[in-house]
Protein backbone atom coordinates (compact mmCIF):
# COMPACT_ATOMS: atom_id res chain seq x y z
CA UNK A 1 0.00 0.00 0.00
CA UNK A 2 1.53 3.31 -0.99
CA UNK A 3 2.26 5.70 1.82
CA UNK A 4 1.19 9.30 1.75
CA UNK A 5 3.93 11.86 2.26
CA UNK A 6 3.64 13.62 5.57
CA UNK A 7 3.36 17.38 5.62
CA UNK A 8 6.20 19.13 7.36
CA UNK A 9 5.35 20.13 10.89
CA UNK A 10 5.84 23.83 10.11
CA UNK A 11 4.95 24.00 6.42
CA UNK A 12 4.61 27.11 4.33
CA UNK A 13 3.36 27.37 0.75
CA UNK A 14 5.99 27.51 -1.95
CA UNK A 15 6.45 26.69 -5.63
CA UNK A 16 7.38 23.00 -5.31
CA UNK A 17 5.28 20.30 -7.03
CA UNK A 18 3.64 19.22 -3.79
CA UNK A 19 3.06 22.84 -2.79
CA UNK A 20 5.06 22.66 0.43
CA UNK A 21 8.61 23.34 1.40
CA UNK A 22 10.62 23.56 4.55
CA UNK A 23 10.37 26.83 6.44
CA UNK A 24 13.77 28.27 7.20
CA UNK A 25 14.55 28.68 10.84
CA UNK A 26 13.08 31.96 12.07
CA UNK A 27 15.59 34.20 13.75
CA UNK A 28 15.40 33.92 17.49
CA UNK A 29 13.69 36.77 19.29
CA UNK A 30 16.33 39.17 20.53
CA UNK A 31 17.12 38.78 24.17
CA UNK A 32 18.85 41.26 26.37
CA UNK A 33 22.03 39.20 26.53
CA UNK A 34 22.15 39.14 22.71
CA UNK A 35 22.65 42.90 22.42
CA UNK A 36 26.03 44.54 22.78
CA UNK A 37 26.86 46.50 25.89
CA UNK A 38 26.24 50.20 25.32
CA UNK A 39 28.61 52.92 26.49
CA UNK A 40 28.22 56.70 26.56
CA UNK A 41 30.48 56.90 23.50
CA UNK A 42 27.89 54.85 21.57
CA UNK A 43 25.23 57.48 22.33
CA UNK A 44 27.08 60.31 20.58
CA UNK A 45 24.28 60.68 17.98
CA UNK A 46 21.62 60.88 20.70
CA UNK A 47 21.65 64.18 22.60
CA UNK A 48 19.27 65.62 25.17
CA UNK A 49 17.82 69.04 24.44
CA UNK A 50 19.53 72.20 25.68
CA UNK A 51 18.18 73.15 29.12
CA UNK A 52 16.66 76.60 29.67
CA UNK A 53 17.78 78.94 32.44
CA UNK A 54 15.87 81.94 33.78
CA UNK A 55 16.32 84.15 36.80
CA UNK A 56 14.41 86.34 39.22
CA UNK A 57 14.33 89.28 39.13
CA UNK A 58 14.47 88.81 35.35
CA UNK A 59 17.95 89.64 34.09
CA UNK A 60 19.27 91.42 37.16
CA UNK A 61 20.23 91.04 40.79
CA UNK A 62 21.05 93.20 43.80
CA UNK A 63 24.41 93.07 45.57
CA UNK A 64 24.13 91.02 48.75
CA UNK A 65 20.59 89.78 48.03
CA UNK A 66 19.60 86.39 46.59
CA UNK A 67 18.93 86.19 42.87
CA UNK A 68 16.80 83.13 42.15
CA UNK A 69 17.75 80.81 39.26
CA UNK A 70 15.37 78.27 37.71
CA UNK A 71 16.41 75.66 35.14
CA UNK A 72 13.99 73.68 32.98
CA UNK A 73 14.88 70.17 31.81
CA UNK A 74 12.73 67.06 31.57
CA UNK A 75 12.96 63.37 30.73
CA UNK A 76 13.42 62.77 27.01
CA UNK A 77 12.77 59.62 24.98
CA UNK A 78 14.44 59.44 21.56
CA UNK A 79 13.94 56.60 19.04
CA UNK A 80 16.64 55.68 16.55
CA UNK A 81 19.15 53.05 15.48
CA UNK A 82 22.12 52.08 17.62
CA UNK A 83 24.82 49.59 16.65
CA UNK A 84 22.55 48.34 13.86
CA UNK A 85 19.51 47.73 16.09
CA UNK A 86 16.31 49.75 16.48
CA UNK A 87 16.48 51.36 19.90
CA UNK A 88 14.84 53.88 22.20
CA UNK A 89 17.16 56.04 24.31
CA UNK A 90 15.92 57.73 27.47
CA UNK A 91 17.62 60.66 29.22
CA UNK A 92 16.50 61.43 32.78
CA UNK A 93 17.78 64.58 34.58
CA UNK A 94 19.55 63.66 37.81
CA UNK A 95 21.47 66.83 38.76
CA UNK A 96 21.68 70.53 37.91
CA UNK A 97 25.02 72.33 38.23
CA UNK A 98 24.53 76.10 38.32
CA UNK A 99 27.45 78.36 37.40
CA UNK A 100 26.82 81.92 38.55
CA UNK A 101 29.50 83.63 36.48
CA UNK A 102 31.50 84.95 39.43
CA UNK A 103 33.59 81.81 39.94
CA UNK A 104 31.05 80.08 42.19
CA UNK A 105 28.73 77.20 41.42
CA UNK A 106 26.16 75.02 43.16
CA UNK A 107 24.81 71.54 42.56
CA UNK A 108 21.12 70.73 43.03
CA UNK A 109 18.97 67.63 42.48
CA UNK A 110 16.32 69.85 40.87
CA UNK A 111 16.17 72.88 38.63
CA UNK A 112 14.60 75.01 41.37
CA UNK A 113 11.28 76.84 41.46
CA UNK A 114 10.11 80.42 41.15
CA UNK A 115 9.48 82.45 44.28
CA UNK A 116 5.78 82.50 43.46
CA UNK A 117 5.58 78.73 43.09
CA UNK A 118 7.51 78.28 46.33
CA UNK A 119 5.05 80.63 48.04
CA UNK A 120 7.75 83.03 49.25
CA UNK A 121 8.53 86.71 48.69
CA UNK A 122 11.12 88.20 46.37
CA UNK A 123 14.76 87.95 47.46
CA UNK A 124 14.04 84.92 49.65
CA UNK A 125 16.93 82.41 49.51
CA UNK A 126 16.18 79.16 47.63
CA UNK A 127 18.14 76.00 46.90
CA UNK A 128 19.26 77.47 43.57
CA UNK A 129 19.65 81.17 44.45
CA UNK A 130 22.90 83.10 44.68
CA UNK A 131 23.90 86.41 46.25
CA UNK A 132 26.52 88.38 44.32
CA UNK A 133 29.13 90.36 46.29
CA UNK A 134 29.89 93.01 43.68
CA UNK A 135 28.01 94.83 41.00
CA UNK A 136 28.66 94.00 37.37
CA UNK A 137 27.38 91.81 34.55
CA UNK A 138 27.74 88.06 35.09
CA UNK A 139 27.17 85.27 32.56
CA UNK A 140 25.43 82.48 34.45
CA UNK A 141 24.55 79.05 33.12
CA UNK A 142 23.43 75.57 34.06
CA UNK A 143 24.70 72.13 33.09
CA UNK A 144 22.21 69.28 33.47
CA UNK A 145 23.45 65.75 34.13
CA UNK A 146 21.27 63.02 32.61
CA UNK A 147 21.21 59.31 33.39
CA UNK A 148 20.94 57.38 30.12
CA UNK A 149 19.17 54.09 29.46
CA UNK A 150 18.41 52.13 26.30
CA UNK A 151 15.63 49.78 25.23
CA UNK A 152 16.15 47.36 22.32
CA UNK A 153 12.60 46.05 22.81
CA UNK A 154 13.44 43.94 25.85
CA UNK A 155 13.17 46.59 28.59
CA UNK A 156 15.28 49.46 29.84
CA UNK A 157 19.00 48.94 30.43
CA UNK A 158 21.03 51.60 32.25
CA UNK A 159 24.18 52.99 30.64
CA UNK A 160 27.06 53.73 33.01
CA UNK A 161 27.94 57.40 33.51
CA UNK A 162 26.07 60.62 32.75
CA UNK A 163 25.39 62.67 29.65
CA UNK A 164 25.51 66.45 30.08
CA UNK A 165 23.81 69.33 28.31
CA UNK A 166 24.60 73.00 28.99
CA UNK A 167 22.33 76.02 28.68
CA UNK A 168 23.20 79.11 26.75
CA UNK A 169 24.64 81.95 28.84
CA UNK A 170 22.12 83.90 30.91
CA UNK A 171 23.40 87.44 31.65
CA UNK A 172 22.66 88.95 35.05
CA UNK A 173 23.17 92.67 35.67
CA UNK A 174 23.96 93.07 39.37
CA UNK A 175 23.35 96.53 40.83
CA UNK A 176 23.75 98.20 44.20
CA UNK A 177 20.74 99.59 46.00
CA UNK A 178 21.19 102.35 48.53
CA UNK A 179 18.43 103.63 50.74
CA UNK A 180 18.14 106.83 52.70
CA UNK A 181 15.56 108.16 55.11
CA UNK A 182 14.05 111.31 53.67
CA UNK A 183 11.12 113.46 54.65
CA UNK A 184 9.81 113.79 51.07
CA UNK A 185 9.59 111.51 48.02
CA UNK A 186 11.51 112.22 44.79
CA UNK A 187 8.24 113.34 43.21
CA UNK A 188 7.86 115.90 45.97
CA UNK A 189 11.54 116.95 46.00
CA UNK A 190 13.32 115.96 42.74
CA UNK A 191 16.59 117.43 44.06
CA UNK A 192 16.47 115.38 47.28
CA UNK A 193 18.95 112.63 48.31
CA UNK A 194 18.93 109.68 45.89
CA UNK A 195 16.79 111.56 43.37
CA UNK A 196 17.72 112.86 39.97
Amino acid sequence: MPTMPLEPTNPRPCDTPDGWCERPEAPAEPVEAGFPDVTLADLVSFRPATPELTGEPAGFGVVGMPANFVAAASEQVIPGVLLGYPVTVRFTPTAFVFSYGDGTSARSPSGGVTWERAGVGQFTPTDTSHAYRERGTYLSGVTVEYAASVDFGTGWRAVDGVVTAASTAYPVEVVEVRTALVDRTCDEDPAGPGCG
